[in-house]
């Protein structure tokens, strides 16, 4: 039954506001990286999908350093509202991909505000080797770490298109390490990637409830202007949900959802400026509204047609 309020989900506020009594907020921030699939080690163009900016067109500017970009953010902030607790949160590029001595020095410079309670770290399953995993566990004895692995898809027709460059033992292994040294994963994957079913989108949510993850993101595929998927979609269109087939897709992934898996993100509001398609994700509150409604209308909770 559902647990979660109105809501009718376990979100990650959620479990923020429970184990820090109020809410959390992120920090975007840009270390300055980059990734194994744009520096030759295993391409040059990213996953079709990303941007210029490695996923990271709301993180800091990489020419502030990590606590100047902290500053801002909380500044930014707090002239909304009153903020105390954040979560240092490396988006843009690889946040492993680079010598554990910089990493560290990047990591402890998040850290030395007091008020950042959790560092979070998106990264690939590919650049999780052992001298990171060792930094990673020791940080995770002083402030909990999260690390975020781009999934996608579990099907290697779509992994293979999308140029995402490792195949899916990679990635249960990088979950067996993390959950090893008592790292908190969180899963990204991306709904209505180009050819995939509903029923292909679904076996990767089954795929994942039995694995020993902590979180998950679900992202609509946002087409971004300059990159290669951009140029697929002109020349050859694709299906796009609006918004009330994506939110009725959204309602069964919620109900098929392991009620112990947190969730991060069930939309998305890329950067107006670069944003192709779909044009109604530009306005999230009213996505999420709308996404409340159907779940209360419809009685649908998190967990609701979960089988073990």
């Amino acid at each position: 039954m559902n647990r979660w309020g109105e809501k009718r989900y376990h979100s990650m506020d959620y479990d923020l506001k429970t184990v820090y009594g109020e809410k959390v907020y992120k920090i975007t921030l840009n270390g300055g990286m980059t990734c194994p699939n744009r520096d030759g080690t295993l391409g040059f163009n990213g996953c079709i999908f990303c941007s210029a900016k490695g996923s990271g067109d709301f993180a800091g500017s990489c020419g502030l350093s990590v606590a100047q970009q902290i500053a801002a953010g909380k500044k930014e902030l707090a002239e909304k509202r009153p903020v105390h607790s954040f979560i240092a949160y490396f988006q843009a590029f690889t946040n492993t991909y680079a010598p554990v001595s910089r990493l560290e020095a990047l990591y402890t410079e998040a850290l030395k505000d007091p008020d950042v309670k959790i560092l979070s770290i998106a990264t690939r399953p590919d650049c999780l080797g052992p001298s990171v995993l060792t930094l990673l566990e020791r940080i995770n004895r002083t402030r909990p770490v999260w690390v975020e692995l781009g999934l996608q898809t579990i099907h290697p027709g779509t992994a293979a298109f999308i140029r995402r460059g490792y195949e899916l033992p990679v990635f249960e292994q990088a979950v067996q390490n993390l959950r090893a040294i008592g790292i908190t994963v969180i899963v990204h994957t991306i709904l209505y990637l180009p050819g995939e079913t509903q029923e292909q989108m679904l076996e990767t949510l089954e795929y994942l409830n039995h694995m020993d993850i902590q979180g998950i993101k679900l992202q609509l595929l946002h087409i971004l202007r300059d990159t290669d998927l951009a140029v697929i979609y002109e020349n050859q269109p694709f299906h796009v949900p609006d918004m009330a087939e994506y939110i009725q897709f959204l309602g069964t992934c919620i109900s098929r959802l392991n009620p112990q898996i947190a969730i991060h993100r069930l939309t998305g509001d890329g950067p107006k400026e670069l944003l192709a398609a779909p044009m109604w994700t530009q306005n999230k509150r009213t996505v999420l509204n709308a996404l409340q409604h159907y779940l209360k209308e419809q009685d649908i909770w998190q967990g609701k047609e979960y089988h073990d």
